[in-house]
């Protein structure tokens, strides 16, 4: 510990630092309130322009805006930048969360709401609340540990349960068979673990599944409110 350095110093420290959670928390509440119902797109940020996976994504993003809904991305370039394109030009609301990181992420031109987060926490947390769906393109690592989170969440009960639609089942189903292989197989996750997933290989696939999802939560919120 450096010299003059007190314990008491590193407590403040620490204090402060929750209250900068707590103030990201509070920035995102205020400004994504009222956003539903919202699509979270996740996928790779070093997608290519020119890649078809990039229309894809814009072709996705733009039809599910045109229907009404928000979609939320982490607002950097890739996937998120194709999903935030394809909102803007539906004149739908198009969010960014972005991330700030030690090699700068700028958040992508097309977003109409955008917060940059100091806390990944903080950002996964605004990814899932606001979401009807998750659409899972493509991706690497960190397209990966949001997949699972999602899948954590729903498992534990701490999320209700939202249609998860893998796009693309040729690049998942490496994955998909070793889920099944290997974690099924010794009873690390259970078969509805798995069937909360659903591999879509067709645009339209994606969105009839967000469309009919939606819907029912409709009606059975419809019939809540009748009782």
């Amino acid at each position: 510990m450096p010299q003059g350095y007190e314990i008491n110093d590193l407590a403040k420290e620490e204090s402060w630092r929750m209250f900068r959670v707590i103030g990201e928390l509070v920035e995102g509440f205020d400004k994504l309130s009222g956003i539903e119902p919202a699509v979270t797109i996740y996928g790779s940020a070093r997608l290519r322009a020119e890649d078809e996976l990039y229309a894809q994504t814009e072709e996705i993003a733009n039809r599910l805006g045109q229907m009404g809904f928000t979609i939320i991305t982490g607002g950097g370039p890739g996937v998120m930048e194709a999903a935030n394109k394809g909102a803007l030009k539906a004149g739908a609301t198009s969010v960014g969360l972005n991330i700030d990181l030690p090699e700068e992420q700028v958040c992508n031109p097309y977003t109409t709401k955008s917060i940059t987060f100091n806390h990944f926490f903080v950002r996964k947390v605004m990814l899932v609340k606001y979401a009807t769906a998750f659409i899972i393109m493509p991706g690497g690592l960190g397209t990966l540990d949001e997949l699972t989170e999602v899948l954590t969440l729903m498992q534990t009960h701490k999320i209700r349960p939202f249609p998860v639609l893998l796009f693309n089942g040729q690049y998942w189903k490496g994955l998909l068979d070793w889920l099944k292989s290997s974690v099924l197989v010794r009873e690390f996750v259970s078969e509805s673990d798995l069937n909360l997933l659903r591999v879509c290989d067709h645009i339209d696939e994606i969105i009839e599944a967000v469309q009919r999802w939606y819907i029912k939560q409709e009606i059975v919120g419809k019939k809540a409110l009748l009782k």
